[in-house]
């Protein structure tokens, strides 16, 4: 029998490490670019250009005693691949509904730290890496690098009972168009970011509120704080516990610093970042970072995406290379890396000197997140 499968329910599977087989009928490209990925998901990709005369060729290469998801870009291919293959015979077969642009946009929202005083979610887009947050304490809530979907996290916070009274990014995004204007826009909170990443649109400057109050929450900006990915990156130590780190340390790995082409002075600051800041930390601070690269080795057992500082600092070379030059060195050879797709532009819009329409965003996000060097032993 032929059903659909929401992003959700795949998102599901893929956290819970169940059995799943997809075969994707994307482009080739697209397909090696960018896939579901998962410990225990197995994929093949055969265009669906080559499925149009019949799928008795494929047969062989897909099993009889697994769940088969059928995947392409919007839907419609996936369906009609996946209806023919439940005319060969083939049993458990289901189609992505809304194909990889759903699976890019759906935010699983995992419950991160809870005690008397505050309440953190944790929100995986699975499809695209990045980590968006709501702390709640009392009858408030502040969301951390919120993505566009800002409905969910309006409905969140109505389910706690709570209103959003703070938005903060962390940077400039590369990867993503940033939620935090619209939430603001929206729910009449006070929206953060740093002057110096350019914004031309009113917002609450770090370089002045460099302390976030409200509830039993108290947040420091590490400013000017947490530079390397960008210059004007910053990083919240919320009641001494919690570090959320931006784009700036990661479970396994740093940011990269040479997206604004100016790699050695950004890995010089970044080097600054992690041996002056970071190291005056406390090794059981949890470290909730803005992106992971691999959601199998990120993901604890808890089921987000975090650590605990003292864990990420012996698993990370670069937080133990002592010498400042060989950490610069070690930074620039590993940063030549693929820039994001469509990153120029996606930092404008989020700068607020372009506008696009949904679908142009839809568009421009689309694809994995390229945000990270990645060290782990």
């Amino acid at each position: 029998m032929l059903t659909g499968m929401t992003a959700k329910e795949v998102a599901k599977m893929v956290k819970n490490k169940e059995d799943l087989f997809i075969l994707d009928v994307r482009n080739q490209s697209d397909y090696q670019d960018w896939k579901i990925e998962g410990e225990k998901v197995s994929s093949i990709n055969v265009p669906y250009f080559d499925l149009l005369d019949g799928v008795e060729g494929v047969l062989k290469q897909l099993p009889t005693d697994n769940k088969l998801l059928v995947v392409c870009a919007k839907e419609g291919s996936s369906k009609f691949v996946a209806e023919q293959l439940v005319e060969a015979g083939l049993q458990d077969v289901s189609y992505l509904e809304g194909g990889m642009k759903s699976w890019s946009e759906h935010l699983e929202q995992v419950l991160v730290y809870a005690d008397e005083q505050l309440k953190v979610y944790q929100y995986l887009r699975m499809g695209k890496g990045c980590l968006s947050y709501m702390v709640i304490s009392g009858e408030e809530a502040l969301v951390v690098d919120p993505s566009r979907f800002t409905d969910v996290y309006m409905e969140a916070a109505k389910q706690e009972g709570a209103k959003i009274t703070h938005i903060v990014d962390s940077h400039l995004h590369a990867d993503h168009i940033s939620g935090g204007k619209t939430l603001a826009d929206q729910t009449g909170a006070a929206y953060y970011m740093m002057k110096s990443e350019g914004a031309v649109f009113d917002f609450m400057p770090f370089e002045e509120h460099d302390r976030i109050r409200f509830a039993h929450v108290d947040l420091r900006v590490l400013a000017v704080k947490t530079p390397g990915h960008t210059p004007g990156s910053v990083s919240f130590f919320v009641n001494d516990k919690l570090l959320f780190s931006g784009d700036t340390i990661f479970v396994g790995g740093l940011g990269r610093p040479d997206l604004g082409g100016k790699v050695q002075e950004w890995a010089k600051d970044l080097y600054d970042t992690v041996y002056e800041k970071i190291a005056a930390m406390a090794d059981d601070v949890i470290v909730l970072p803005g992106h992971y690269a691999n959601l199998d080795q990120e993901v604890n057992a808890a089921g987000y995406v975090g650590a605990e500082l003292g864990a990420i600092r012996a698993g990370n070379e670069l937080m133990n290379q002592q010498d400042k030059q060989a950490f610069v060195d070690q930074v620039v050879a590993n940063a030549q890396t693929e820039t994001p797709p469509n990153f120029e532009e996606i930092i404008a819009i989020n700068r607020g000197v372009d506008v696009a329409s949904p679908e142009r965003q839809q568009e421009l996000e689309i694809g994995p997140n390229r945000c990270a060097l990645h060290h782990t032993h």
